[in-house]
């Protein structure tokens, strides 16, 4: 969450964070948490509580998460995020094995990628499926109704082009991923891959078939997810922006 300065480019300037958006909220609530309880509330238990509120007002389950965590002082950079995160593109393998490094198993990776039931793409992610052809893995009608949304193999990364990742129920946290995959109307390439891949396809089609298990799974995998690699006591300290370490 910081901002770069003159001589550092943090992580929110790296292609993998592309989209991301709206950090100014999180600074809102936690103007609010600074009045009432200074020096209590870490930017980083903000972000895991935000999350998890967020899926149950959208219709997803309500669960517990563990507190106490701690703000970093390192200034992590773009170059960082480009060697951890996961690129757009990612295939089954990768994505496999990322969450395997995080102690996240299979269904447990499944379920977390469901949380792409709400939400949207922004074209600049989504034209390498489209042109200079389609790619075959994805619905052809889909793929037409895409080419609507993003009719240029070059869009401009500042504009509002996107593709929401659910057309059904777009801001209901519910298990229509799955269903949207199953059909081959996934927006990004993993999406497809997981519906294809033998590995996989048993947890998509169970996912799409019931909901409490996928529920079960998302919230198992969230619980690694947000505990994985936290700073606690007296590591790192609180932020009083989010933007900037004290």
């Amino acid at each position: 969450m910081l901002e770069s300065t003159a001589d550092f480019r943090s992580e929110k300037e790296s292609e993998r964070n592309f989209g991301m958006r709206n950090f100014k909220y999180l600074n809102d609530i936690k103007d609010v948490l600074e009045n009432e309880c200074p020096g209590v509330v870490s930017c980083a238990d903000l972000v895991v509580l935000s999350g998890r509120d967020g899926v149950a007002i959208l219709g997803g389950p309500h669960f517990e998460v563990k507190t106490g965590r701690r703000d970093t002082r390192v200034r992590t950079t773009d170059k960082d995020a480009d060697a951890y995160l996961l690129p757009h593109d990612a295939g089954v393998d990768a994505f496999l094995d990322t969450m395997a490094k995080l102690g996240i198993n299979a269904p447990q990776a499944i379920a977390l990628i469901g949380s792409h039931t709400v939400g949207r793409v922004h074209c600049v992610h989504l034209v390498s499926r489209l042109y200079p052809t389609v790619d075959p893995t994805l619905n052809a009608s889909y793929a037409e109704y895409l080419k609507m949304r993003c009719p240029s193999p070059n869009p401009d990364p500042t504009a509002l082009e996107y593709s929401r990742n659910d057309r059904g129920t777009p801001m209901i946290f519910d298990n229509n991923y799955y269903k949207n995959v199953i059909e081959l109307k996934g927006l990004l390439r993993l999406d497809n891959a997981l519906f294809l891949d033998p590995r996989t396809k048993p947890y998509v089609m169970r996912m799409a078939q019931d909901r409490d298990y996928f529920n079960e799974q998302f919230i198992a995998g969230m619980a690694i997810l947000t505990e994985h690699n936290v700073l606690t006591g007296s590591e790192g300290e609180i932020r009083k922006n989010c933007q900037w370490v004290n």
